[in-house]
This record gives structure tokens, sequence and C-alpha cells, in this order.
């Protein structure tokens, strides 16, 4: 007996090749009808035989396609209408938007061969993909997810790909990126250079011909030079060069501006990245994952050989790479390009973000022709525009489960289910540095891409059109503004602007609420929020936290101890100012008697700094967990001043000698009924060592050893007050996998369930999601 089915499927399931693969299921299970998108998802009219129909359904509520996340799944029953067939309709474009937007996905493996096939009629086509691969969330305009509403909707398909298209067998069916040579984008190269003026000169060549190959060429050729090029990618342009060129690599990061944070490489499959870095299964995972993030990995010491050759040249790298770390951030190829440029050349690359330090990525062929001179000597471009810019992720396995350093590209915008639900949609903006922002709906948070530091105007700006266009693709309207307590960050002042109800977020308590609505808890937690900085509710500086926090109401139940912050901001840059401030502050105020380097190094600024101190002028009180360790690694001698945030810390991790056991005993005391963890304690420690000449290594991996047992004993007396054996740990010096691990390790020891970030950043970046949640929970 034939049957009717009405069925309504929302989540990702648009960009995903859902609708071919319920076209090739139904004619498999001989079921007739039509399938759709829609504003709200995916709609199918299915009928057959019952038993067909059960089938079918039970299959694609078990086995969807790749990449698809369904979240709702809606069945009605229907009088037969007596389909002829199985067709895919045309999409229905009316009411609000809700339907989700599918994230980037690298090249699939079954186009790279294709790519690589000089047999194939898409060899070396820059631009190849399938319905299981290629741009999404950085080429869509608008939904229903249709090529009409992409950046392909320039690019008339060719009768053969039209064919492929419209074949229900092809793997391309219904593929809105699909393209080929004769119908699809096209590469250009352009050099540039300097003439004796100083003037820009553009030697500008001619796009590619079909099936020519001249610009992925000459771009090989200029990498091969040593030259600087900028590469235009899925979400932006990359500044790339040899990664193992020591002048190619130096003259990189003296045009960038980027004095020594890490760089990013590209190398071109597995077995390349284990030349370079210790390389385990979850990290293998992670590297050649459909989202293709940049992921830490521990370096060998063979890739820091720089004055020597090695056994096989792809395992060495330009020792300006990453100075100072133990880690080297590497990803593998995730475009056509990337393959092409990388098959042609096999050695790694140096693939960082195309922009100027603290500026956003260029993603428009417009900004970047300005941008680049100066900076990069060519630009491999291309034709097909970038809907919305999309900077990588970047990522790193603790307990071989995946972290987010930066959640952006091939993750963006994907939803976060929230366990509590309510009717007020919020627009959450986030913080100062490593911004993003969060839009709810319907018990979904929708986290950007990663924006980067507001310090910039165009950084700014870039918030706002990321805003504009997540708003427009989720058919959301935000009822309430939720920011910080800082008054001065850039996001702050733009909440204001929205002419919105507007809701201020203490720091930290967003960090906890972020990392609990990961994990779906509603009720109260302990939250451990340690970063570098956060306005506090006493108007402090807070940053080493220990918080009870439920829904929009939190409690301060500990902290480390205050110290001053010798010249605000300047102490962030100079750790040796956070030194002279704890060093007076965990030996009675004086530097008396104290036989340490870091005071002969700098002798005469001591006087002023310390009086500074002393006086409490221009240095407000801390509690910062992130200053400590700068403070500590500037006693140390590893890094005075820091040339990007968290440097000090992140050498200081990287010298800690992972096999050490000794610590420092922890002393708390109370105030007022709050738990004050003194670190002056841990201070005393490190400069106890140094005095009896222990090495570094030791002495670092002493102090994390104790921030560790510092943190377990405060938990452990805050338990025994709430009732609770839950702790979430929140907030950037999470980001430290010593440490991580370390306290995970000594709580749970004692019986304590250890909550982690797993789906947004601990850092900054995850911040905008606490923030909604926060806010809507007092809506």
């Amino acid at each position: 007996m034939v049957e009717r089915r009405l069925v309504a499927i929302g989540g990702v399931v648009q960009g995903v090749g859902f609708r071919p693969y319920l076209q090739s299921l139904a004619t498999t299970h001989n079921l007739r009808g039509q399938v759709w998108n829609d504003r709200d998802g995916l709609r199918a009219d299915l009928e057959g035989e019952r038993e067909a129909l059960d089938r079918f359904l039970a299959t694609v509520r078990t086995a969807p396609p790749p990449h698809s996340v369904i979240e709702s799944f809606c069945v009605e029953e229907a009088p037969p209408a007596d389909h002829p067939d199985f067709r895919l309709m045309p999409s229905e474009a009316t009411g609000a938007a809700r339907a989700q937007v599918a994230a980037d996905a690298a090249t699939c493996d079954t186009c790279v061969a294709e790519l690589l096939d000089a047999t194939d009629r898409r060899f070396g086509h820059a631009f190849i993909s399938c319905t299981q691969c290629g741009p999404r969330f950085t080429f869509v305009h608008a939904v229903p997810y249709d090529r009409a509403r992409t950046t392909m909707a320039a690019f008339a398909m060719c009768t053969a790909c039209a064919t492929e298209y419209a074949d229900p067998t092809d793997r391309r069916f219904h593929a809105q990126p699909i393209a080929c040579p004769d119908c699809g984008p096209t590469l250009t190269f352009r050099q540039l250079t300097v003439a004796a003026t100083g003037a820009d000169v553009v030697d500008a060549h001619d796009p590619l011909a079909a099936h020519a190959t001249d610009a992925l060429d000459q771009a090989v050729a200029s990498l091969a030079r040593g030259e600087i090029v900028a590469i235009k990618g899925l979400g932006g342009f990359h500044l790339s060069c040899d990664a193992r060129n020591d002048d190619a690599v130096r003259r990189l990061r003296e045009r960038k501006h980027r004095a020594a944070k890490p760089l990013a490489i590209m190398v071109r499959d597995l077995d390349a990245a284990r030349a370079l870095a210790e390389v385990n299964a979850a990290e293998a995972a992670l590297l050649c994952s459909a989202a293709r993030p940049i992921v830490l990995l521990r370096a060998r010491e063979t890739a820091r050989e720089t004055a020597r050759e090695t056994a096989r040249e792809t395992s060495r790298l330009a020792a300006a790479v990453a100075p100072g770390v133990a880690t080297i951030g590497i990803m593998l190829p995730y475009t056509p390009v990337h393959h092409l440029l990388l098959n042609a050349l096999d050695r790694p690359l140096v693939m960082t973000s195309g922009n100027l330090s603290e500026e956003p990525i260029v993603f428009e062929d417009s900004v970047a022709a300005v941008a680049f001179r100066g900076v990069a000597d060519a630009i491999l471009t291309h034709d097909r525009a970038i809907a919305v810019r999309c900077d990588d992720s970047v990522m790193r396995s603790v307990h071989g489960a995946p972290t987010f350093i930066r959640r952006s590209r091939g993750f963006a915008p994907l939803a976060i289910p929230l366990a509590a639900k309510t009717a007020t949609s919020v627009l959450a903006l986030g913080g100062q540095l490593k911004n993003t922002f969060c839009l709810t709906r319907d018990g979904q948070a929708f986290l950007s891409q990663h924006i980067g530091d507001l310090d910039h105007p165009a950084a700014r700006a870039a918030l706002l059109d990321g805003v504009a266009h997540l708003q427009r693709l989720h058919g959301i309207t935000p009822q309430v503004i939720a920011h910080d307590l800082h008054g001065d960050y850039g996001s702050t002042h733009l909440a204001r602007e929205f002419g919105l109800p507007t809701v201020g977020v203490q720091h930290h308590h967003a960090h906890v609420a972020a990392c609990a609505a990961e994990h779906g808890v509603t009720g109260p937690v302990l939250g451990v929020a340690f970063d570098g900085s956060g306005v506090g509710t006493d108007g402090a500086v807070w940053g080493g936290e220990f918080l009870l926090v439920d829904g929009a109401a939190f409690e301060r139940l500990g902290h480390l101890s205050y110290v001053p912050l010798p010249g605000g901001e300047a102490a962030v840059r100079a750790p040796w100012r956070m030194a002279v401030a704890h060093l007076m502050a965990a030996f009675d105020g004086s530097l008396d008697g104290l036989d340490l380097p870091l005071l002969e190094r700098h002798g005469a600024e001591i006087g002023p700094v310390s009086r500074m101190v002393a006086s409490g002028f221009n240095a407000p009180p801390t509690s910062s967990m992130g200053r400590l360790f700068d403070a500590v690694s500037a006693i140390l001698g590893l890094r005075d001043e820091s040339a990007y945030e968290a440097q000090a810390a992140i050498e200081l991790e990287a010298c800690a000698d992972p096999s050490c056991r000794t610590s420092f005993a922890p002393e708390l005391r109370e105030e007022g009924g709050t738990v004050v963890a003194d670190g002056g304690a841990l201070v005393r420690g490190v400069v106890g060592q140094l005095h009896r000449g222990l090495d570094r290594r030791s002495i670092a991996g002493s102090f994390h050893n104790g921030v560790s047992d510092l943190t377990a004993a405060v938990v452990s007396r805050l338990v025994g007050r709430t009732g609770g054996r839950r702790v979430a740990l929140s907030g950037g010096v999470f980001q430290n996998v010593l440490l991580l691990e370390r306290t995970t390790a000594a709580l749970g020891a004692l019986g304590i369930e250890v909550l982690l970030h797993r789906r947004v950043p601990t850092n900054d970046g995850g911040l905008a999601l606490g923030q909604a949640v926060v806010a809507a929970a007092g809506a």
C-alpha cells in the first residue's frame, strides 16, 4: 500500500550534498516525490511502500551525508499525491532565514586525485570541488543555499559542468561551486617591484587562459627564488614564503611588522608534518580533517637545525619561523591552489595571515593591491569573490581531544546548542583581543569566525561587517547587546551604537559561563578563570579568579593575591616590571638582599618602578595569573619585554621540564570570607631555587607544579563550602598545556569532575559565547 510522508529537516543540511543524497537514497528504495531547500533547512515530500519509507527515514537519521548536522527531524503523514518520480525542486526563499550555513571544507581526496591526474578534464584546475568539499560559509551571500546566492553566480556553467550538475549519479550533482577550466574562475599572478624612486611598479600578467598554468608556474618560481607571495585562499589572503629560507622569513617578519610571534607553515602531507614535528594519532586526525586547522605540534630537534643540512631537507626550518617556543603551527593544504603549489615545490611554506600586525586579514582584491605594497613581492589571486573574511583555525590536542586556540575557518558559523533556551536573541560583542562575536536564537549560539584584536579601526569595521553578514544568513534580529565591563574596549564602544538595551558582563564570569555552556551545565558551577586581565567589580584588574557562576549571577569566592600593576598596560608589555612588583610583594615590600640578574639588567630603571609599586601611583591592583607567569619568566631571565601577547608565559612553558615533580607549597588565607592564594609563596620558591643554583628548566617546572597545587588547594577548600564536585577551567592561561594537564590531574585526584573547553577557545575567543549566555539568562 502506498503511503506518503512530509519531512522537514533542520540543521546543517544545505551545502553538504543532502538533496543529492536523498535523491539517490529514494531511488534505491523505489520512492517517488520531491525535495527542496527552504529558509528553514530542507523539506521532502515522499511516497512509496510503508516498509521502504521506514527504511529510508531510518537511514537518513542514522547515516546522513558527511559534514551535515541534523538538529531537527519532523515527519508527518499525508494523503498520497501520486508523484510520477523523484525530483529536486527549486528552493523556496520566502520567510525568515533559519537554515544553518555549512563551514568551508578542504578539498576532498577524490577531487585532489582528479586535480593531479593529467588525463582528467579538471587536471590542474585551481577551483575543483564537489558536493563534499570547497567553499561554503565564505562564498554564500544568503540562504537557501543555491548558486545564485553565492559568489559563483558570476560564472555560467559550461555544457559539461551543467550535465554533471543535473546528473543524479554524478558526485557533482547540484554542487553549487561546480566549475572547470572552461567556465570557472581563473588565477592571476602579479609581480610587484619597487623602483629606485620608491614608487610601486606593478607588472600585471594577463589572467590565465583556459587550461594554462602560467600564473601558478610563476608563483612557484617566485617562492623558489625566496620571494614573498600573497596568495588568495578561501577566506582571505596568506603571506607565503619558503619556510626553510632564513632571509625570506626574516624579510617577511620585517615587512609584516611581526617581530617574534610564531608563523604558521603549510606542508604537503602528513609525512612532511611528521618530518618536522611529533604527531600522535589525535593530532594526525586534526591535521587531516575537513576543517584543516593549523595544529600546534611539538617540534622535532631536526626542525630547529639551521647551521647544517639534515638527512632530509624538508625536516629543516628557518630559525625565525617559531623562535623561543617548543611548538610549530602546521597545516595541510586545503584548497586546490595549495595542493598545486606544494606538489610543485615539495617544501614547507610559511602561510601566515595576509595582513599587517593587528589588522584584520585582507580578503578583497582591491584592498590587497594597496595593503601588500612593500610587503609582498608578488600576488597570486583569482576572480572568485570572497563573501566574508575568515582566518585559519588554530588547534592543539590535550588529553587526546581537540581544543581551540582560534575557532574560525572550517568551524564558523556552526551552531553551539544551548541547554538553557530563552526567547530573547542576544548579540554578544566579545572582548578587545582575539575578538569574536556571538548571536543566539532558539537555544542556539552562532559564534563568529575570528575577527582579531580591536585596537585598529579596520578590525572594528570588520566586526560590524561580520555581524551584518551573520545576521543576514541566519535571519536574526537581536534584542539585547552584551559586552565586557571594560569601558574602553572597542567592542564596548560599538555596543552603544546599536541603540538596543545593553548588558555588561564581567570578563571572568563570561569565561566560566562559556565553558559551562559548552557542557550543557545550567546550574551553579565553580569556575577557575586564569588570564591576563579583566575589569573586576571592585575596579581592580582581575585575572586569577575562583567564581561560583549561576546563570546571570556570580560570586567571587577566591582569587590570587593582589599586587600593583606598575604603569598599567606598560607592565603587560614589560614583564620585568611585573617581576619587580611580585618580588616586592613576596619580600615585604623590599628588594634588598635579592641577588638577581634581573635587578642588574635593569639597573637605574628599578628605582622608579619600585617607587611606583610602593606608592600605588599609576599601579592599579591586579590578581592576574597571567602577570604572575610574566614575572617568573623575567625573574628566570627568559623574557623582559614582550613583542606579542603572552610571549613571556609561552616561553616559560617552553622552558619548563615536564619531568619535574618538585613544587612550591601553596599558602592560603581568608579575607572577609574570600580565599586568597598568595602568589608570593610561588615567587619565593622560584628565587630560593635560583639562589641554590638550580637550572631554569627545573625551576620553571616547579613553578607550573606550584600553580596547579595552589589551584587544587583553593578548589578543595571551596568545594567543601559549595557542595559541588564539578569545576570549569577557563581563561587564556589555560592554553598552557603543561599547566592544564597538571591541574586536571590534581583536581581529578580530589575526585572533582573537570570541565574543559572543547568547542570554543579557552582564551578571549570564547568570551562572546559566555557573554551571550549570561545576558540571555538575565533577560
